[in-house]
């Protein structure tokens, strides 16, 4: 009996495929060996030694869970135990065993079929023994190698849906009062077009005419939907390209042209990438949808396949025979575009991470194949396959307020004016209170299920949440948590030498207000002017105008800058001129005076030296605050907090802020002689810095002669210095330990 097993376990070999029972992969369809008698096997195996009598003859998988109750001999059981015989057997029972057992409880999980192991729960994984999950997996791997593996899912009329789908585009026009959005037919006679920045690219915006209708929207409609939505009840049949969108297929395409290009020899695949945008905003099924579509339609011959991965399901879209196929398991993905490679076709792989935590294996891409892989902002979804890959990241904003109205006009184009305007109203109020996530901001109880979701969020946050899970203001992307997915989304800024770097900010207006006024109540001010600084470009403009001056007052800001300042020297002008405020590093300010409009002071006041004083004046001229040091002759030195790149300064702006301080201080005209001005910018690294001195414009005026005009532009050329002082949030960071 037993060698009867034993030879139907060795000629026995089930082809595996992915309606296989987990039982057949694990058993391979062969006897039992736990069904064995204890006899049977003692006659075959060990020549009879240790046979019991008939009524103590066991199974063997009970026989092993105790040997010495059934061979009482001690010395008996002993040699039977030094066989290899026994050594084999002992091993083949616990494994069946341990099978045994896991089959159970994959099945208390619903998993019976080898397709159903392969998208089971991670943690429904983890419950079986480790050999138990070693065979399954391998089977997976198995039955979708191109040799083994059953036919593939054919998706009749899905290659032909994606491949013609119908153009339309939205415009924005003006109509004398405004603008207003217009659906058209077919593809837009001027498609946007990007310029080179850094690695990647940028929309060119000098390249819209003026005056003519600004493209606002693609729109791609399929019948048959896209591969993003072909796994749900009701497939989504429009795809919505905005110039993010677009920027997205551009990058990929400057890729391919570099592979196929004159240099055709030197790049044996594309930089493989990967695209990093806020979860629910689109990425998934607009840009990846735009982006498959734009690889079909790429020349045929030179790219013959396109496989778009996402959850557990490969879409293999051949190009020469115009078909799709859809192969299930997570493993198909390598054995499928491995197959190609091996055979020399080469294609481009679009794998979307619709699993948490769910990496690219690191055999991808294969040899000749692009790939890009489509994540939020999650490093356990890339970070180590990106590594090992070295791809390269970049980042897709989420879509602008005309972007998403451009959108609501398409989807109401058959309804008159008012609806569509009250629509987008009611579109742009969720869009203010829960940020441009797409997936929650047409539906209402989508909606509704996200808007109690972030007041949640915002009704628990504290400083010390904040800190430890939001990372906002830095130029870094955090593992996902609960609290950032509802309250955080990622923009993409321009670093020193205009390279793209993700910076996390606060997801919406309400969010924003919401979320900063909880903080500004909770945390100390000095604390909560730091948390200000690291993102002042996306903080409430109100934020800015209070505390902008106020934060200077903090000795760890004013000890950065003293360390950053950095002349702007005029050309030409050999000598550098130290600033007064690093000069003497040992001052810092006695207080903080406030400066109301001048009309409402009744009487100039004395000036004195290292006093901050902050103009409460809308538009004050020149500065945000100024103080001034008791040189010979005495220095004001200015303080204006910047993120632009370049500065406008005319000679009426000048004139102004004069007029303004001899308002304020007695005797300003003596005082005022032989002053010399040092002009400080303050800005976030994470912007382009200033380069050069920042000019100041001779402006014709009514108020200002030529005269006073040539008066002004020798001051500022002979008298002002200009400094730029480029701060990081690591610069609030050691301020905040130093202070601890």
């Amino acid at each position: 009996m037993l060698e009867a097993s034993g030879k139907a376990w060795e000629q026995r070999e089930l082809e595996f495929n992915v309606t296989t029972n987990i039982e057949d992969v694990l058993f391979n369809g062969s006897p039992r060996f736990t069904e064995i008698k204890l006899n049977d096997f003692l006659a075959f195996e060990l020549y009879g030694r240790g046979i019991l009598r008939a009524n103590r003859n066991v199974l063997l998988k009970e026989f092993f869970r105790e040997p010495s109750k059934h061979i009482c001999d001690a010395g008996v059981l002993v040699e039977i135990q030094i066989n290899d015989a026994y050594v084999r057997m002992d091993i083949a029972v616990w494994n069946e065993m341990f099978f045994d057992e896991d089959i159970r409880k994959l099945h208390e999980n619903g998993v019976h079929k080898l397709f159903e192991w392969s998208e089971a729960a991670a943690e429904v994984k983890a419950s079986v023994e480790r050999i138990t999950k070693q065979f399954l997996d391998a089977a997976v791997i198995e039955s979708m190698s191109p040799m083994t593996m059953s036919a593939p899912i054919k998706l009749e009329g899905f290659y032909e849906s994606v491949y013609n789908a119908r153009w339309n585009h939205v415009v924005e026009v003006s109509d004398g009062e405004g603008t207003e959005m217009e659906v058209r037919e077919g593809e837009p006679p001027q498609p946007w077009t990007y310029k080179a920045a850094g690695y990647t690219l940028e929309k060119d915006v000098g390249a819209e005419g003026p005056g003519a209708p600004r493209l606002r929207l693609m729109v791609l409609t399929s019948d048959q939907g896209w591969p993003y939505s072909w796994k749900e009840d009701e497939s989504i049949r429009d795809c919505h390209v905005n110039c993010e969108a677009e920027r997205v297929w551009n990058i990929v395409k400057k890729d391919l042209t570099k592979w196929f290009g004159t240099h055709r020899g030197t790049y044996s695949a594309p930089e493989p990438r990967v695209l990093i945008g806020t979860s629910g905003i689109g990425k998934s099924m607009n840009a990846g949808s735009y982006l498959l579509y734009q690889l079909l339609h790429y020349d045929a011959e030179q790219l013959p396949m396109v496989a778009y991965f996402i959850g557990n399901r490969t879409f293999l879209f051949d190009k020469i025979a115009k078909t799709v196929s859809v192969y299930m398991g997570e493993a198909s993905i390598l054995n499928i575009v491995g197959g190609f490679a091996r055979r020399g076709f080469k294609g481009y792989i679009i794998y979307d991470v619709a699993l948490k935590g769910h990496q690219p294996s690191i055999g991808l891409p294969c040899k000749g194949w692009g790939m890009i892989v489509v994540t939020p902002p999650d490093k356990n979804n890339y970070e180590w396959w990106a590594k090992q890959m070295g791809a390269e990241e970049f980042i897709i904003n989420c879509p602008e307020e005309n972007d998403v109205k451009a959108m609501c006009s398409w989807m109401k184009r058959n309804q008159i004016p008012q609806e569509q305007a009250e629509y987008w109203k009611e579109v742009r109020g969720r869009m203010n209170n829960v940020g441009p996530i797409l997936r929650s901001i047409f539906g209402k109880q989508a909606y509704d299920d996200r808007i109690k979701a972030c007041q949640q969020a915002v009704d628990g946050m504290n400083a010390l949440k904040f800190e430890g899970y939001l990372d906002i203001g830095y130029c870094c992307l955090s593992n996902d948590s609960d609290l950032s997915r509802k309250l955080v989304k990622v923009v993409r800024i321009r670093r020193e030498y205009n390279i793209e770097s993700p910076l996390n900010v606060l997801i919406s207006p309400h969010v924003e207000r919401e979320t900063l006024s909880r903080l500004e109540n909770e945390m100390k001010q000095s604390d909560f002017i730091l948390l200000v600084l690291r993102f002042w470009d996306y903080v409430p403009p109100y934020l800015i105008e209070k505390y902008a001056v106020s934060a200077f007052l903090n000795k760890n800001l004013l000890r950065a800058i003293r360390l950053r300042i950095k002349e702007l020297r005029l050309p030409g002008r050999g000598e550098s001129h130290r600033c007064a405020l690093k000069e003497h590093s040992d001052k810092s300010f006695t207080r903080k005076e406030v400066l109301p409009p001048p009309e409402r002071l009744s009487n100039p006041v004395a000036m004195d030296h290292w006093v901050l004083y902050e103009p409460k004046v809308k538009n004050f001229p020149l500065v945000d605050g100024f103080f001034f040091v008791d040189t010979n002759p005495k220095t004001l030195v200015g303080l204006r907090m910047s993120t632009a790149s370049k500065h406008r300064t005319t000679t009426s702006t000048v004139r102004r802020f004069t007029e303004c301080l001899a308002a304020y201080f007695e005797g300003w005209e003596e005082l005022s002689r032989d002053m010399s001005w040092d002009i400080i910018y303050v800005q976030h690294e994470i912007y382009r810095p200033m380069e050069g001195r920042q000019k100041f414009e001779v402006v014709n005026s009514d108020n200002l002669g030529d005269d006073e005009n040539r008066e002004i532009a020798a001051f500022c050329r002979e008298k002002v210095r200009q400094y730029l002082a480029a701060l990081s949030s690591a610069d609030a960071r050691r301020g905040e330990a130093l202070r601890r």
